[in-house]
């Protein structure tokens, strides 16, 4: 008999560690155009936590803590590889991207897929995809 599917609906968020609470703020906000959901501080942990949506539904949380440390490498390193957001116009968003002062990678194609796509990062280094849907 096999067994029953998870009954899962979808992604609820993803959240990310920041070394630098306002300076990934700015970059999640200015450059990736986030909308801020809510915002706390834990005196407890000397902890923020700022609930993002990003463009397209997705909600991040974003987390400060005291001396976290570094990611081991880039992207290789073992657990979550990246985060990948879809969308239907790669050079708009690479446009808009550099006018708001990121610097995404050059362009590649998917040799599996065909699609195109690009990376950059946020000020802590977490890398970011644009993947390109047909």
């Amino acid at each position: 008999m096999p067994t029953p599917p998870l009954p899962l609906s979808g992604v609820h968020h993803v959240a990310l560690i920041t070394a630098d609470y306002s300076r990934a703020k700015r970059f999640y906000l200015d450059v990736l155009g986030a909308e801020v959901l809510n915002e706390s501080y834990r005196v407890e942990r000397d902890s923020y936590k700022l609930d993002l949506r990003l463009p397209g539904g997705i909600q991040l949380e974003l987390f400060s803590f005291p001396a976290p440390p570094a990611r081991p490498s880039y992207p290789e390193a073992c657990g979550w590889r990246h985060l990948a957001l879809a969308t239907a116009d790669l050079d708009a968003c690479v446009k808009l991207l550099e006018a708001r002062g990121a610097r995404p990678e050059p362009i590649r194609v998917d040799a599996l897929t065909g699609s195109r796509f690009t990376f950059l990062s946020d000020p802590d280094g977490t890398p970011i995809e644009l993947y390109e849907q047909k």
